[in-house]
């Protein structure tokens, strides 16, 4: 009978261990994702380029962290969680619904012209990532595909050409815009690159900031090298793509297109790609680009 009450006991024992040891897993995968969530909530958000419209900046596969920091928190400094899978879709309003209202940020930077920046699309809460063109007053201005701001035309020159393969590009199998039309599969795409300098931005003192030379890429006379006068709002920023020719952004009206976005849609600016890949996957190492590993963000 001892013998009997020895084995119960010992039983017991591994199923206290058992149910000790489940708690245990899950605590910690518990404080894993709240220090996770709090870390990407508050500090970084990792961002994945999943189009061609910042070419040649930042190419499609590229991998970075946006410095939410930057430009202070807004409800969307809180990410948005699809789980499409259960039915369950959480959105930064959702969890930071306290923050939003007014166009409003808490420890508040205002971003400089230039910045390559993260976004939530004003109307259907994605992610976009394009270059802060237009501030608060300015007049932003396409003409013959000469950018303009405030009546003036910005500084271009010629850099030659930008070519990759005609192919598909990314998770997605995008392929690129090309100079004259869609050549073979597998045969150069070429578009124009040329190095473009922006004004620079109006500082506390009175000042300006050193303007921002950055790279653009152009295919040709297309209607949005051709716009009216957009007047950015208070509280508003103006957002361009570097790929001019292949980039829905505030040229276009919402909510097809990105339109006016206000202060508070601002996720944070991206400053270095840390990793890049032109495959399908970033396991497919044969794809990597460790040229871009690191590369800082012009």
């Amino acid at each position: 009978m001892a013998f009997g009450r020895d084995r119960r006991t010992a039983v017991r024992d591994e199923n206290r261990g058992f149910v000790a040891g489940v708690w245990e897993t899950v605590k910690t995968v518990f404080w894993a994702l709240l220090i996770a969530g709090v870390f990407r909530s508050l500090f970084f958000q990792p961002f994945w380029i999943p189009s061609g419209s910042m070419k040649d900046t930042l190419l499609i596969g590229d991998f970075l962290f946006v410095n939410k920091m930057a430009y202070g928190y807004s409800y969307a400094s809180c990410p948005s969680i699809p789980l499409g899978v259960i039915g369950l879709d959480i959105g930064a309003d959702d969890l930071c619904g306290w923050l939003d209202g007014e166009n409003t940020r808490i420890w508040s930077d205002m971003p400089e012209r230039g910045d390559v920046v993260v976004f939530r699309h004003p109307v259907t809460g994605t992610d976009f990532i394009k270059r802060l063109i237009g501030l608060p007053g300015d007049r932003i201005q396409m003409r013959d595909g000469l950018l303009h701001i405030n009546d003036e035309p910005v500084q271009v020159w010629s850099e030659g050409q930008f070519e990759e393969v005609y192919e598909p590009q990314g998770p997605q199998g995008l392929r690129p815009s090309c100079m004259g039309g869609e050549p073979a599969e597998g045969a150069p795409c070429l578009s124009g690159r040329y190095s473009e300098l922006l004004p620079g931005s109006p500082q506390a003192d009175g000042t300006l900031s050193a303007g921002v030379t950055h790279s653009i890429l152009d295919i040709g006379d297309l209607p949005q090298d051709n716009t009216g006068v957009y007047t950015v709002p208070e509280g508003h920023f103006f957002f361009m793509g570097d790929n001019r020719d292949n980039s829905t952004d505030s040229r276009f009206p919402q909510p097809q297109g990105v339109g006016f976005v206000p202060l508070e849609n601002l996720i944070g600016r991206a400053d270095r790609v840390m990793f890049s890949s032109a495959g399908r996957s970033m396991l497919a190492f044969w794809t990597w680009r460790p040229d871009r590993f690191f590369k800082a963000i012009d």
